[in-house]
């Protein structure tokens, strides 16, 4: 008995379904308007974009590509090219459908306008329409026909993803600003350093002694390379390499290299960035004799610190060249002048032997990267 129930539910249920999908009105789509739609056969393929959205939210018995094809060649309907009212009413008779769907997709300026109209073809009548207009991104024409067909017909909107694409002020993103210029500070940099503490005094020392007899603030000169890695709201974030020369003010060849990791705002040009930074130079190992005043004396086959004295690593011109590594903290802004870009920054570099800081600048006239079309 009760599998006898089951069966006559299954069956009716079959009979509901079947009845419920043949009840559907039936939907064709005609040509979409287009213009600057930069690839081949553009109204066939929109067309068929909107079909894809029109089939997948079931409302509609949807008469696809294949038979309109069949019945336009059977019946000799000239399908193509038909976008007045009239014209459209003439074809969905034809073709004996309830609605047939068109519209345009155009872009004006720096905008696409997506717009579309359903038809009731017995009553000849504009049953449903509705226009929006998008950011100018080609490569999203599949969300913007996906977002204007659904809000015609009321059905849910990703609320995000249509601010993503119509709102570049207020959100500005690698999706809905793929091709906008980002600002780019890579280019030559100068400025000057200043050394503190221990460093500072032993750069000032004599010669004869192991010093420099330099100044502690030295002359820099160098060139920053960048590579932008994401670019997401009003940001982006970025890998910067330095190399540098100090000293060539002082007669001392210093040179260096940074490795920077950060983030820049691309609407004021405020930056900060972090990273390593590793210096080459002379060091050799020597201790401060209490039997000479203290004096710095390096260690030799011939000369041996007295017991109880520690031997030290120190900065030294008579010693080897030497890696000395440090971290370094950066924030700045660049300033624009046409399309010329200034960026100005200040840094610090934290060291037990003495604090150094600086101030650098530098220039370039490149933009970000520009949208090339390939018509």
């Amino acid at each position: 008995m009760k599998r006898s129930i089951i069966i006559i539910a299954l069956f009716l249920l079959h009979i509901v379904s079947f009845a419920q999908s043949n009840s559907r009105p039936s939907i064709a789509v005609a040509d979409i308007d287009a213009n600057e739609i930069y690839f081949a056969n553009a109204q066939q393929t929109l067309s068929d974009l909107v079909r894809m959205e029109i089939n997948q939210m079931g409302t509609y018995e949807l008469l696809d590509r294949y038979d309109m094809a069949f019945l336009a060649k059977r019946d000799s309907i000239k399908i193509g090219g038909c976008f007045s009212k009239i014209c459209l009413i003439e074809i969905g008779k034809q073709l004996k459908v309830d609605k047939i769907l068109t519209g345009s997709i155009m872009t004006i300026g720096n905008s696409i306008n997506v717009s579309f109209r359903v038809l009731d073809v017995p009553s000849e009548k504009i049953e449903k329409s509705h226009s929006i207009e998008f950011l100018k991104l080609h490569t999203e024409l599949k969300a913007m026909i996906h977002i204007t067909l659904n809000e015609m017909y009321g059905l849910p909107v990703d609320a995000e993803m249509k601010k993503t694409l119509t709102k570049r002020n207020d959100y500005e993103s690698s999706v809905n600003n793929p091709y906008q210029l980002r600002l780019r500070s890579d280019g030559p940099r100068m400025g000057f350093t200043v050394f503190t503490g221990e460093t500072a005094a032993r750069l000032k020392e004599s010669r004869a002694v192991g010093g420099f007899e330099a100044e502690q603030t030295m002359f820099q000169f160098g060139y920053q390379f960048e590579k932008q890695y994401l670019n997401e709201g009003n940001f982006q974030a970025l890998f910067e390499f330095i190399p540098m020369m100090t000293g060539l003010d002082q007669g001392l060849f210093i040179p260096s290299f940074t490795l920077m990791n950060g983030l820049r705002n691309n609407k004021n040009g405020w930056e900060f960035a972090f990273g390593p930074t590793f210096s080459f130079v002379t060091k050799s190992r020597g201790f401060y004799d209490p039997n000479n005043n203290n004096q710095w004396t390096l260690v030799k086959d011939t000369v041996q610190a007295p017991e109880g004295v520690d031997v030290v690593t120190r900065l030294d011109n008579r010693g080897d060249l030497a890696i000395q590594a440090g971290f370094i903290f950066a924030a700045g802004k660049t300033f624009k002048s046409g399309k010329l870009n200034i960026p100005v920054n200040a840094f610090i570099i934290p060291n037990n032997k003495g604090l150094r800081f600086g101030v650098s600048f530098g220039f370039n006239a490149r933009d970000r990267y520009a949208y090339h079309s390939t018509k």
